[in-house]
């Protein structure tokens, strides 16, 4: 139908879900492996350290382990914070809770659309202020030094380029500290 002058049009819209069969138990643990691969090679190429990728592999198999489904079905009603890892060193909850919303901030981006249409869900991270867990490895306050301290870094610099040591890495860091780290 066809709204004179406007140029609108009403269409009839259908859900195309009540045609789709539903995944099966294998398609969905294949597509969970693919999903955790894709989060590993996306971690490596943003220059991790092999031992953080492996730390998150670890923590990721250890959650989904407890809960048993893949984590994209995990809801802040599970708990996993508050019950399971509670007497846990802050250390490890919070690596834990940066490792899962690492992982979901991936699902948003690069499997959300695939995720819902193999099984209806919206990924959601099941972390939000009410259950994260308490403490901070936030980076602290850094001030820049001094003028004095630069000299001393740069005459340090230059004596460790005199004895022959290190050489060409030495003088990137020298040009990037009299250029002020700028390109």
């Amino acid at each position: 139908m066809k709204l004179r002058g406007l140029g609108l049009a009403l269409a009839a819209v259908r859900d195309l879900r009540e045609f789709r069969a539903p995944a099966s138990t294998e398609e969905l643990e294949a597509f969970e492996t693919v999903v955790l691969a894709g989060f590993v090679l996306a971690r490596a190429s943003a220059g991790l350290a092999d031992g953080t990728i492996r730390g998150d592999v670890g923590n990721l198999e250890q959650m989904r382990t407890w809960f048993g489904r893949p984590l994209w079905d995990m809801e802040p009603a599970d708990a996993y914070f508050g019950r399971v890892i509670r007497g846990s060193p802050s250390g490890t909850r919070l690596a834990r809770y940066q490792t899962l919303t690492t992982y979901f901030a991936f699902l948003e981006l690069r499997h959300k659309v695939e995720i819902h249409q193999l099984t209806g869900r919206v990924v959601d991270c099941p972390i939000d202020e009410m259950n994260r867990p308490r403490g901070s490895k936030d980076a602290q306050l850094r001030i820049p030094p001094t003028s004095p301290e630069v000299g001393a870094l740069l005459a340090g610099a230059v004596g460790v380029l005199l004895a022959g040591r290190r050489t060409g890495r030495v003088l990137a860091v020298v040009a990037a500290l009299a250029g002020g780290g700028r390109g």
